[in-house]
Parts: C-alpha cells; sequence; structure tokens
C-alpha cells in the first residue's frame, strides 16, 4: 500500500533566465514498510525531493501525498504537528538543541507532542547505538559520529510511520555504518516504517529494497537493484 508518493512535482530556482529546475516532473511511489534509497551525482535533486516528501519545502508544482494526505493542504501548524507525528528526519549536519544534553535531545520530540515516553524502546535504541554512557553530556563535548548517533536515536523514539534520511552514515566509520544501518533496517521491520534515505555508498544503497536514481532533477531508475 502506497503511503508515500509525489505527482509531478517540480521545484524550480532562481528567474529568467537563470533559473535551475531542481526536479522536474517527479512522480514516486512508495509502500509502508519499504527501506528505499535515493542515490545520485552531487546537484543530482536527491536532498531536495528529500525535502518536499517530508514537507520541509514547498513544490513550485505538484503534489507530496502522505497517508493520503495532500501535504500541500495544510497550514504551517498543521504541518509541524502532521510532521513531529509521522515523520522521523535524520539529517547531516545533527540539529543537535546545544543546551540539551543527549538523553533531552533524544526524547525531545516525544515531549514537544505531550506524548508518553517509551522507556524500554528508547532505552534499547540508546544501547544498540552506543550512547548509554553519553546520556548526560552536551552536543559540543561529542565527535560527529556521536552526534550522528543522537540524532538516529532522535530520530527512531517517537516511532514515525516514516524515516527520512539524508546521509545518515556519512560522519561514521564503515563499522558503525553498517550497524547503524541495520538497525535502522531492523526496527523499520518490527513497527512496519518507512525509510527514505539519501547515500552516496553504494554498499549501503544496495542493503535497500528498492533504489531510485535521479540526475538532473529527473527519475532515471525506480526499479528493484
Amino acid at each position: 500500500m502506497g503511503i508515500l508518493k509525489t505527482e509531478n512535482l517540480v521545484k524550480i530556482y532562481g528567474q529568467e533566465p537563470n533559473i535551475v529546475k531542481a526536479l522536474d516532473n517527479i512522480s514516486i511511489e512508495i509502500n509502508q514498510g519499504e527501506f528505499i534509497a535515493i542515490v545520485g551525482t552531487s546537484g543530482s535533486g536527491k536532498s531536495t525531493l528529500l525535502n518536499m516528501l517530508g514537507g520541509l519545502d514547498n513544490p513550485t508544482s505538484g503534489e507530496t501525498i502522505i497517508s493520503n494526505k495532500r501535504i500541500s493542504k495544510l497550514n504551517d501548524e498543521e504541518l509541524t504537528i502532521f510532521r513531529r507525528r509521522n515523520i522521523g528526519f535524520i539529517f547531516q549536519n545533527y540539529n543537535l538543541v546545544p543546551i540539551l544534553n543527549v538523553y533531552e535531545n533524544i526524547v525531545l520530540p516525544i515531549e514537544l507532542d505531550g506524548g508518553k515516553i517509551d522507556t524500554d524502546y528508547v532505552n534499547k535504541i540508546i544501547d544498540i547505538l552506543g550512547l548509554s554512557k553519553k546520556l548526560s553530556s552536551m552536543p559540543n563535548n561529542l565527535s560527529g559520529g556521536q552526534q550522528q548517533r543522537v540524532a538516529i536515536a532522535r530520530a527512531l523514539a517517537t516511532k514515525p510511520a516514516i524515516i527520512l534520511a539524508d546521509e545518515p552514515t556519512g560522519n561514521l566509520d564503515s563499522k558503525t555504518s553498517m550497524d547503524v544501518i541495520g538497525l535502522l533496517k531492523v526496527t523499520s521491520k518490527q513497527f512496519n516504517q518507512t525509510m527514505v534515505m539519501i547515500t552516496h555508498n553504494e554498499e549501503i544503497a544496495q542493503l535497500a529494497d528498492r533504489i531510485i536514481r535521479i540526475e538532473d532533477g529527473k527519475v532515471v531508475v525506480r526499479g528493484d537493484k
């Protein structure tokens, strides 16, 4: 069943004669529980597409539809709440809150939504990601790899239906990268989550159920590996 799809998505930056078409009529459909890797060269439109899928940016034309809801119809407050309850984001630049410690950063989205923290589940994530001894540490006292693990734990903590990840292992060594992708795969299957991941790493992309390749703002491959 399709949980996430786009219809003729177009994103244009700039004005004539210097326009850049970052996305060029992209229509894709992603099923519930799928693990999708989006790959392409630098500047191909991967990150722009991910931002559109998560409602972080508005398309020039076209639609993003999540769980049969056209997110362009939501106002800013509705969209913020919808994202918080349905989507977990993992960014390259971590986006941790500098005045909160590791544990507070991890549970922040749950507390913002007034939800109850599933302590056993959160502790399991913390343990697998090797953060148990860092819970009281502040972000500026962590390495880049440790900050990325906190960002991943935060995205998983809310048990979102959809996880959108922009190079989630970009700052991790190869062994930790494989461990993290393994964790993401296990949790996505356990909770029937859908995961969409941007990666330059072909080895990691091959672990996905399906690969979508983008070049010059267009989908060139959308099938199986």
